[in-house]
Order: C-alpha cells, then structure tokens, then sequence
C-alpha cells in the first residue's frame, strides 16, 4: 500500500505528527510518499514524487492540517481516485475527522482495511467573457464557487439562471454557490442551510441581499447555474474553495455545474457527521426540555 502525504507545515504539530507516522509507517510496511521537499524531508523513508504524477501514484491520502489543507490534497489529486482522511493540526477542521493525536491509531486502521470511503461530488466552474462567450477560467470545487468581494464597497447586480432559465436578479455584495460538503463553510456564514453530505443538492446562496425577503435556495446538483455580473461600476473576485481565479467583468457568465470527477474521503469507525456537526459547530438542538 502507498499513502501520500500532503502536510501543512506551518502547524506546530506538523513535524512531529509526520515523524510518528513514519515510524508506524515502518512497522506496518506502509510506503509514505510525498509530493513537496518539505514535507518529504520531515517524514522519513518518504518517497517523492512530482505533483503532477501524485493522483496516479498512491492508493490512498493522508492531509494533515485544516480544512484549507484538505482542500488543497483535493486539488493535487486532480480527479484521482485516491481517497483522503483528514487528520486535524488546527482548529475547527471540518473536513479532518481525526486529530493529531490519534494520526498512528488512524494509519493502523488504514492498513488493517477498517474504513470505509465516502464519494462526493465536485463543482465545475468555467468563466466565459465576450460576445464569443471564450473560457477563459475552468476548476474543480469540493465546497463552494464564489463570486464577490470586489473592487469597491458598493453593491452589484448578479443575474441567476438555471438550466438557462431566468430566475432572479440579486442586488447584493456577491453569490455563492455550494455544494452539500461546502455547505458549512461560507455559505452557513453568509446565512445559509446545513445539508447532510449525502445530499444531491446545490445551495445558491447571495451574499448580504438588499431585500428582507430574500432566502438561499436548493437546488438539484444535476442542474446548471449560471451567473451574470450585470453592474459596469463594480469588478468581482472568483474564488473557488478559497483560492483566487481572476476578476469578473460586466457581461461575464460563471457556469457550474455537477462535475463529472468526484473527492472520495475515509471514513473510519465511529464516524458519523451529526457527531461531526456537535463537536465541530455546536449544533446540539435545544439547549433544554420545554416547560
């Protein structure tokens, strides 16, 4: 078996969480590979490979850090079959289920074959400018696309369709569109629905509307979202699961849709995303019995 390892180095657990690992890693005959100089040099015995080859080369992946960590094993992935178990070296850490602390315990698991893998779906997103509607931005999102910030402290207008159909126009700071998974992320900030992961959904969601009755909306994963910037005074900022693509233009269309590649996560026993949701965000329901 080879796992790859794609660490945050900058976590103060980081150094000697690999370290352990190495050492079980040895005991169980495990081949640790890593895709960076970095982190290969903190994990002993490691091998290296080019981040390009990384998909193809380990059978399963182990991310160590935050959610922003996990994030970005998914994209040195790149549609990879390889499976991630997030193991948490910060705070918060939706996405890691299994704490530094218990990092050998989890790589035994991995080697005995005690887990199970969970497929989720992807977003892709694809920026089209001009009269031509020419693509000029493509990418993969595990959590959410994101269309807002910008270049002035003004509102804009965005224009929605689904499955080319009118919908509405926002006048609001920016959009959001995510998935199940991202749900918890950016969206439930900005207001929006939990959905269980399982959930083959999407949650369009705008960002501080100029309207009271404004509410985020569900939609089936299998429909495609399109988004105009339909404001001249005002330039956007892509973000796709946290990362910069550019600036969006008036007349610009954002279209995502249901990606054909999915992210597969370990889940090991005693796993179960509710618990994940009491401990990550203290969602717990009443707090006490009516009277």
């Amino acid at each position: 078996m080879k796992i790859g390892v794609f660490a945050n180095m900058a976590k103060p657990a980081a150094e000697s969480t690999l370290i352990d690992l190495a050492g079980a890693a040895r005991e169980l005959k495990i081949g640790l590979v890593a895709c960076d100089r970095e982190t290969q040099r903190h994990l002993p015995g490691a091998a290296y490979v080019a981040p390009a080859r990384l998909g193809k080369s380990v059978d399963l992946m182990l991310s160590l850090g935050g959610d922003g960590t996990v994030l970005q094993a998914v994209r040195a992935l790149d549609g990879g079959d390889a499976p991630i178990l997030g193991i948490n070296l910060g705070n918060l850490g939706f996405l890691t289920s299994v704490p530094d602390t218990h990092a050998v315990e989890a790589l035994r698991a991995l080697a005995a074959g005690a887990y199970e893998v969970a497929d989720y779906p992807l977003l892709d997103a694809r920026l089209f400018r001009g009269a031509r509607r020419r693509q000029i931005v493509r990418a993969r999102a595990l959590n959410d696309v994101v269309m807002g910030w910008g270049t002035s402290p003004r509102a804009t207008m965005i224009e929605v369709e689904v499955d080319r159909q009118p919908v509405a126009s926002f006048v609001c700071d920016g959009l959001i569109v995510a998935t199940p998974v991202g749900s918890t992320g950016h969206a439930l900030s900005a207001g929006g629905p939990i959905l269980h992961r399982e959930t083959a959904a999407l949650v369009v969601e705008p960002i501080c509307p100029h309207t009271l009755s404004n509410r985020p909306v569900v939609l089936p994963n299998d429909c495609l979202v399109s988004l105009r910037v339909g404001d001249k005074r005002k330039k956007l900022l892509l973000s796709v699961d946290g990362q910069p693509h550019g600036w969006l233009q008036y007349g610009d269309w954002l279209e995502i849709r249901k990606a054909p590649e999915r992210a597969r996560f370990v889940h090991l026993p005693g796993y179960s995303w509710f618990k994940l949701l009491s401990q990550k965000l203290h969602w717990r329901g009443s707090s006490a019995d009516p009277k």
